[in-house]
């Protein structure tokens, strides 16, 4: 398992959180998300998938790597 810290931008509001963390969880091979709009980070565990498809989703979803 891996876990990271990954710098995102327009982490605005409690509802951003949830739409990341909604979006990333599901993801096959992602264990956890958490992200926070006081800090702009997203802190994900994953497994069974790349971290270049989780940086994917998240700017599909409308919330970059910084």
């Amino acid at each position: 398992m891996k876990t990271e810290e990954i710098a995102v931008s327009n982490i605005k509001c409690g509802g951003c959180e949830t739409t990341i963390k909604n979006a990333l969880m599901n993801m096959s091979g992602i264990i956890s998300a958490e992200a926070s709009k006081d800090t702009g980070i997203l802190k994900v565990s994953y497994e069974t998938i790349d971290r270049l498809e989780i940086i994917k989703k998240l700017k599909e979803i409308g919330y970059p790597k910084k």
